[in-house]
C-alpha cells in the first residue's frame, strides 16, 4: 500500500509526522472510483489482492491469468459492496473456483492428447497387419 510513497515514510519516521496513506495505488482507477471515505478501505484491499496475485504467480507452475482475473473481479464487487451494501464473495470461494476451472482444463487437454495417441496407435496397428514382416504390402 505505501510502495512508491518511501520518501514520505522515513519523512514521516524522521520528524515524527503522520505517516502517508497512499502510493503509488492511490492514482488506481479502483481508488478514483471509491468514496472519500472508503478510499483508505480499497487501497488496502488492493494492495492485498496484488500481493495476492504477485504470490501466486510466483508459485504457479503453469502460467495463467484466471487468478489475476477472479482478484479483479474482487475489487469490483468490493467496490459494488461499499457503494449499495450487496454482499461479495469470499475469497477462498472465488480461488476454489478458479483452481476447478483450471483442473478441468487441464483433464481437457490430457484427454485430447489421449486421443491422438491412440489415433496414431491404432494407424500402426493397421499398417502392420496390411503387410508382411518385412513392411510391403502383398
Amino acid at each position: 500500500q505505501i510502495l512508491g510513497a518511501e520518501k514520505a515514510l522515513f519523512r514521516a519516521m524522521k520528524t515524527k509526522g503522520n505517516t502517508p496513506k497512499y502510493g503509488l495505488i492511490y492514482h488506481s482507477t479502483f481508488i478514483g472510483r471509491a468514496q472519500p471515505k472508503n478510499k483508505g478501505r480499497i487501497s488496502r484491499y488492493l494492495a492485498n489482492k496484488c500481493s495476492i496475485a504477485s504470490r501466486v504467480d510466483c508459485f504457479s507452475e503453469d502460467l495463467t491469468d484466471k487468478y489475476g482475473l477472479k482478484l479483479r473481479d474482487q475489487v469490483e464487487e468490493r467496490l459494488e459492496f461499499y457503494r449499495t451494501g450487496k454482499t461479495p464473495r469470499k475469497n477462498i470461494d472465488v480461488m476454489a473456483e478458479v483452481a476447478k476451472e483450471l483442473e478441468s482444463e487441464a483433464k481437457d487437454k490430457s484427454g485430447d492428447e489421449d486421443e491422438s495417441k491412440e489415433k496414431s496407435k491404432k494407424k500402426k496397428k493397421r499398417k502392420r497387419d496390411d503387410g508382411d514382416e518385412d513392411g510391403k504390402k502383398k
